[in-house]
């Protein structure tokens, strides 16, 4: 595995040698051993790094899911290293990436949330802000799944820790020129206007705070501008 990560790019065998692999895991005995956890981070996460990942994530997506189902605990490890190598210049990885979150997320507990839940919803706004309507409407996407809404990382009580994170790029693609990410992005911005009407509207204005004094700023800058070309020219 370490090979095809650092050195050789080609994945001959790698599909079927994680498809194995996950029956063994599958027979892990509860808890897990320090040394199985070792080789979730070493070597199964930087799977993922490749390029030709789609032809063997299938597999390698049911071992990282057998990992979180014996151990809730792993789940924390598995999106903090999603996290940190996500393909920001690859759409159809990261949709493939959003597709494995969605399944690990589903998988968390509470407690598993409050040890990362912003470091998530950061990431989850990022995404919803990407320039590639296919990353942002695989995102959006995820409001879809019943669990995550009613009882998951995306309920209501979470919902004062996620909008704040969410809001501005929520919005920007409330008015997106693709129509199934503006009508995505409308749905999830009426959901949490349902969920608690005061809190969208301290997100809103927030929003417009941070609208004026960025505009400010910009006035600021170019008055300043202004002023050292008016010196440049004097000086001539």
């Amino acid at each position: 595995f370490s090979g095809l990560v650092k050195e050789n790019p080609r994945h001959n065998g790698i599909g079927e040698l994680l498809e194995i692999l996950g029956s063994i895991i599958n027979g892990f005995a509860i808890p897990l051993k320090k040394e199985h956890v070792t080789f979730l981070s070493k070597a199964l996460l930087p799977l993922h790094k490749p390029k030709c990942v789609n032809l063997y994530h299938q597999q390698l997506s049911y071992c990282i899911i057998q990992y979180v189902e014996k151990d809730g605990d792993t789940g924390i490890t598995v999106i903090r290293g999603l996290i940190s190598c996500w393909p920001w210049t690859d759409s159809q990885k990261q949709v493939l990436l959003i597709n494995e979150l969605e399944e690990l997320l589903e998988l968390l507990g509470y407690e598993q949330l409050q040890v990362i839940q912003t470091e998530l919803f950061r990431h989850l706004s990022r995404l919803i802000g990407s320039d590639h309507f296919q990353v942002a409407e695989r995102a959006l996407f995820l409001w879809n799944n019943e669990h995550l809404v009613n009882a998951g990382c995306l309920s209501r009580q979470l919902a004062d820790v996620i909008l704040p994170l969410i809001y501005d790029d929520l919005l920007d693609k409330c008015s997106h020129w693709n129509q199934t990410v503006e009508g995505l992005a409308q749905s999830v911005q009426k959901m949490y206007i349902e969920f608690d009407p005061s809190l969208y509207e301290s997100c809103a204005a927030g929003e417009k705070d941070r609208g004026e004094k960025k505009a400010s700023f910009e006035e600021r800058a170019l008055a300043g501008w202004k002023q050292i070309d008016a010196m440049a020219t004097s000086n001539r």
